[in-house]
């Protein structure tokens, strides 16, 4: 019996016992019955947190709670983003690819409108009218939907923001990163419709805030009789490196080992745990970041300290999913509740120094926001044991985690990794046939949407198995792949350069095979090049297209 036809089942057979309880079932009543027996739906996203960083995915950072959700619920272990947190973003809440809603490139910042508007319906920096979001959807079904975290999809004008894209309660940063302590200036916090705000309180971060107000909407919601949606999009551990001094104790000198060791024993627990064959290759070290013996001691303890800062940022986001999960039992939500956690991009080499950028006096200083990082060694390090970084196409920067946890659903195969390749463009189908809510045709100002492109995940939560799509695709900043199968071609645009990977043996893409498979190159190279001209994708050769983002000359 499929999940829709169990959901329709129960339904049924709650107001069958009402009717013979003597109950009037007025239509009020039913509507009641149907909104109770709907599931809740809470989306995790967490921010530039590489493959390997949690402990169900063979990290040694404890992170308890996300590890329970897998246990009790299913890994996927191919699992796809569109490498950047915008696109990423866009993509997860439409179902659609994200240049479809207008965030081909990035977003907009504070910085003005039209930063990264590039003047194409693919790449205006902005969700446009021909999608529609999960909060969208499921407002129209009957659902309650809270958003606290990044938006970073829309920045100048309120009919950008989350209230005008489907969500009831909003709290967050518009922009895409702040100070984890004090939110200030144009990248304060915006409650609801409200303009942003500076944050100035003692003991503040984010990350806990984010999870506070959550559960405080959630405890609003119990009175109203209603599902909901809960999108909790945290910051961290994206730039800057701020954490609470308590959490970075627990990491001190735990890193001294060194990121070549790091690597070695995270791939160790992968292959365990059956995420990894163990025939693949483990990727190289980045050729920027030298052997961990020839730093000196005084690089080893400064650098070990900025991934220590790092740890406890992740460890922070376990700590308080552990708060949100103990909320749901407490209130009697957790059987009914629906939990999907995931990351945006593969590990941030932002901004490429090998042992950090910028001094070691702005971690943690909370009148600061910017890109303060961990260095390229160590996101190196979280990608395990994959290869490059967010923004590319290779597997270390479009592969993500992803748990999906269900008690109602996930129950003969919880605990396992399941095979199936999926994207974040499935999650929009798979929370349609979880709820049965309808995804429209047209837009409120009457424009059409785009019919969805990814797949309902509902049969591997059942099954632990499905057909995977044939094709998948991405573009991104002058990258791109296509996939077929095990067979995946990616794209150095501004190199001008093809590889070809065989992922069933060589998923952290070791050896490319372009030169021995020239037939298959060009059939992934035609299957691209459609998918770019009917998908506000333009082609890679300057000049073919009206306005093409990659003709320098035009912008």
């Amino acid at each position: 019996m499929t999940y829709k036809k169990i959901t329709r089942f129960g339904g049924l057979f709650m107001l069958c016992v009402m009717f013979l309880m003597g109950c009037k079932t007025s239509t009020k009543n039913e509507e009641n019955v149907m909104a109770v027996n709907k599931p809740n739906i809470v989306l995790i996203m967490v921010d530039d947190m590489g493959w390997s960083d949690i402990g169900s995915y063979g990290g040694e950072i404890p992170t308890p709670n996300i590890d329970a959700l897998a246990e009790n619920g299913i890994r996927f272990k191919d699992f796809y983003n569109t490498a950047r947190c915008c696109p990423t973003r866009a993509s997860l809440l439409t179902g659609l690819y994200p240049h479809q809603t207008g965030i081909g490139q990035m977003t907009q910042t504070p910085k003005g409108p039209e930063t990264f508007n590039w003047k194409t319906s693919g790449y205006q920096g902005y969700l446009n009218q021909n999608c529609v979001t999960i909060a969208e959807v499921l407002k129209a079904d009957g659902y309650n939907t809270y958003m606290t975290g990044k938006w970073h999809l829309g920045y100048h004008g309120k009919e950008k923001w989350p209230l005008q894209r489907g969500f009831d309660r909003y709290y967050g940063t518009l922009a895409g990163a702040s100070s984890f302590f004090k939110p200030h200036g144009n990248r304060g916090i915006t409650i609801d419709n409200e303009e942003m705000v500076t944050i100035d309180e003692p003991h503040y971060y984010t990350t806990d805030k984010y999870t506070d107000v959550a559960i405080d909407y959630l405890k609003q919601n119990d009175s109203a009789e209603k599902p909901f949606f809960l999108y909790l999009a945290y910051n961290a551990p994206h730039w800057p490196l701020q954490a609470k001094e308590e959490h970075i104790a627990l990491f001190k000198d735990k890193y001294l080992k060194g990121w070549d060791e790091l690597r070695q024993e995270r791939l160790a627990r992968q292959v365990e745990m059956g995420l990894i064959d163990s025939t693949w290759n483990l990727s190289p070290r980045d050729h920027r970041v030298r052997p961990w013996e020839k730093l000196s001691t005084e690089e080893q303890e400064k650098v070990a300290y900025r991934m220590a800062v790092y740890a406890a940022m992740v460890y922070s986001v376990d700590e308080n999913i552990g708060k949100l999960v103990s909320h749901l039992k407490e209130n009697g939500k957790w059987e009914n509740t629906a939990i999907f956690f995931l990351s945006d991009n593969g590990a941030c080499a932002e901004m490429y120094h090998e042992l950090g950028s910028k001094p070691d006096s702005l971690i943690n200083d909370p009148n600061f926001g910017g890109a303060v990082s961990y260095g390229i060694g160590w996101a190196n390090a979280s990608n395990t044991p994959f290869f490059e970084y967010k923004v590319k196409s290779y597997e270390g920067g479009i592969a993500t985690p992803f748990i999906a946890h269900f008690p109602k659903l996930i129950e003969e195969n919880k605990g396992e990794v399941v095979n199936t390749v999926g994207t974040i463009r499935d999650i929009m189908p798979t929370v349609l046939e979880l709820t049965g809510a309808s995804y429209p045709k047209t837009s409120h100002g009457g424009e059409t949407i785009y019919d969805l492109e990814g797949q309902s995940l509902v049969p591997t939560f059942e099954e632990g198995q499905q057909a995977n799509q044939e094709y998948l695709f991405w573009e991104h900043n002058y990258f791109g792949a296509v996939r077929k199968g095990d067979w995946k071609l990616v794209y150095d645009f501004k190199e001008d350069t093809k590889e070809l990977f065989n992922l069933k043996e060589d998923r952290t893409e070791t050896n490319d095979l372009s030169l021995e498979q020239p037939d298959l190159v060009a059939e992934l190279d035609t299957k691209w090049q459609e998918w770019a001209n009917s998908h506000q994708v333009y082609p890679k050769k300057t000049g073919e297209v009206d306005n093409n983002p990659y003709d320098e000359t035009k912008k």
